[in-house]
Parts: C-alpha cells; structure tokens; sequence
C-alpha cells in the first residue's frame, strides 16, 4: 500500500520480514537523535563515541520493538485465517500486510489489540532490566539503552492506541463499531474519517511547532500526513474489494487481444504494432498457442539496421509465470496480483492458449461503471 521497493531481511515462524529503502531515513534520523540529543541530555560526561554506539543501538532496538509489535499482529491473524503477506520496516516504523480484511469484528478486535498489548510486555521486560542494572551496577550506557527501550515501547503502544484508523486504536473503534452495526463499510468510513481528522490535527500541530522554532514538530507534520493518506486510502480500498469482489475477471477483460505472430519482422512489430498501439509488451502467438512474449526492452537490444531482418520468433522471450491469470479468477485477487508484480496487463490464459488480456484500465473502467450504478 505505502510501499516502494523493498529488502527480504528473513522470514520468522513463516512470516517474510522485509525492509523497506525509506527506513534508511528514519533509522539515520533516530540514531542521530538518540546520539546528539536524548543521550547526551540524559547522562553526561560520556565520549562522543559512546553516545553514537547507544544511539545505535536504541534505534536497533526500537525496531526490534517494531517487528515483535507487528509479528504479534500476525500470529493473530493467521490464527483466524487471515492471509498475511508478511512485515515490511519502512519510514514510519512497520506494518503487518494483510491480503484481505478481517473475517469478523472479533478477529479485528483481538488482532488489533495483539500490537499495544505486546509493546506494554516489551515496556516491562525493558522496564525490569532497566531496576536489575542499577541494582546491578551495569555500565551506564546499558542502562541508558535499556532504559529508553522501555519507555519507547510505552509510547508505541499508546501512540497506537489512538482511535485513529489505521492504527491499532482505530481498528479497535471499528471492529467495535462493526460489531454494533454489523456494516464493515460504514465502520471503516467512521473509523476512517477519525484517522484523516486526527492526520489534520497533526499537520497543524507540527506546523504551529516549526513556527515556534522548534524544528521537530516536522516529524508531526510527516506522520499526520502519513496519517491522513493512509486512512483515506484504506476506505477506498475497501471499497474497491466490496465492489470488485466475487467477480470473475473473465466478464471484463479484452477477449481478443492484440497478439504477433513469431515471423514478423522487428521493423514491422514496431511501425505497425508498438507505434500504433502504444503497448510495452505483446503476447507472440503460433496457431493460436502463446509460444513467448516480446516487449520493447527486447527491441532495444537489436541494432536498428537490422530490424529489417530479424523476426519476432528470434527475440521473443519465456513469457513470466507471474503474467498468467486464470480466466475465473476474482477481480480482487486480479488487483492485487498487479500491485504484488507492477504489471498492468495480465494475459489471461487456459494452458497455452490465450483467452484476452486483462488490463488495470479494465479493472478500473469496470469499479467505475459499478460505483456509478449503485449511486
């Protein structure tokens, strides 16, 4: 959803912990932060390398705290049939990927909930050996780190708690009100709207911050927009699900495909094929069975006096498994094989033999003309 391109770190109990390339910049910011100015607040008179190995490790064990958060959401998802796709670390901290949405407001309430109740765990464990070390006597900067562990995972978990959809509070509020209405979407257009609000709110507050002098309320004013956009677009997701769900991409897509044939020229796919309708990619047929896929990145690697000359069949790749769909396929799960992959175009397929092309226009021509008829 809020994702760009993204680092397979490892996978835990079945579940893919990837890194997202935006958490650089908030694991930078957070080490400097702890290193030039919670630390050396807290406990003076430390060298400068001292504080930058706690700021460190502070920021590693904030998201440690980060990935036990939202790897207690998905153990309660998958406990209730829920597909998670995995965690992914990105700029604002973590998020447990689910493939759907809950399958009753119970799930929802008792998955949202797992997250806080996991931080306030950490929070005492980090809180207990934060008393152990100074009866102990541990090294300052241990402390100081296992100190500020505690007290970040208090604040995550409260931060969380706010009714403010996405986060786990506003999941609670609408698991809470789908319970009382039994209606999934009027709770998340309610839950949603509280989200967007308190987005606002935030973006206000840091701005009113900023003009005080104080340069950090700029984090307010990023996670109120992370906020309010991140709420909207939950809504209209789920609103797309409700509309596109349970139909088969068989009743929307192209059924007769602009297709080659192997024994056309390079010069001729691109006259009458690439510059007239515009595509990237074109499905190579033979006797009307797909036998590869030839795209523009192909062309590229042919010089152009010889486009004359070589044919379609000589450049024409495997076409990738992940370009396949099944014909009764569910519109949902069409869409969000696109997201998964970056494809806009998908061949739709029974063997080898080629049945359309499914497009994401089509996809989107089709919610639309629904939408419009429910209104």
């Amino acid at each position: 959803m809020f994702f760009g391109r993204r680092l397979r770190l490892f996978r835990l109990m079945g579940f893919e912990v990837r890194l997202d390339w935006s958490w650089l910049i908030i694991a930078v910011l957070v080490t400097w932060s702890l290193a030039d100015g919670l630390f050396p607040h807290l406990y003076h008179q430390l060298s400068k390398e001292v504080y930058w190995a706690m700021g460190l490790a502070g920021a590693l064990g904030l998201f440690a705290s980060i990935i036990f958060h939202e790897f207690c959401h998905s153990l309660v998802a998958r406990k209730f049939g829920m597909s998670m796709k995995g965690i992914t670390l990105f700029i604002f901290g973590g998020v447990a990927e689910m493939g759907a949405e809950p399958p009753t407001a119970r799930a929802e309430f008792l998955m949202a909930a797992a997250g806080p109740v996991s931080s306030f765990f950490l929070s005492g464990v980090f809180y207990w050996l934060y008393q152990l070390g100074l009866n102990g006597g541990w090294p300052v900067p241990l402390t100081g780190v296992v100190g500020y562990l505690s007290l970040i995972n208090v604040l995550l978990a409260g931060f969380n708690l706010l009714p403010a959809f996405p986060l786990d509070g506003g999941r609670i509020l609408r698991s809470i009100l789908w319970g009382v209405k039994q209606d999934l979407q009027w709770a998340t257009r309610i839950s949603a709207g509280l989200g967007s609000g308190f987005g606002i709110f935030l973006i206000a507050w840091g701005i009113f911050q900023v003009l005080r002098g104080d340069i950090y309320g700029i984090w307010s004013v990023l996670i109120g927009l992370f906020l309010r956009s991140a709420a909207q677009m939950s809504y209209q997701q789920l609103v797309v699900r409700r509309v596109l769900e349970g139909e088969p991409i068989s009743r929307f897509m192209t059924r007769n495909p602009v297709t080659v044939p192997p024994a056309l020229t390079v010069a001729e796919l691109v006259e009458n094929y690439v510059l007239h309708y515009h595509f990237k990619m074109f499905p190579v047929l033979e006797d009307g069975r797909i036998v590869g896929c030839v795209s523009t990145r192909d062309i590229k690697g042919i010089p152009r006096e010889k486009w004359g000359a070589v044919r379609v069949g000589e450049i024409a790749e495997r076409c990738p498994p992940e370009l396949f769909i099944a014909p009764e396929t569910d519109a949902v799960k069409a869409l969000a094989l696109m997201k998964e992959t970056g494809l806009s175009r998908l061949l739709v397929a029974e063997g080898d033999r080629l049945l359309g092309i499914l497009t994401l226009k089509d996809l989107l021509a089709f919610f639309s003309l629904k939408v419009e008829l429910k209104q």
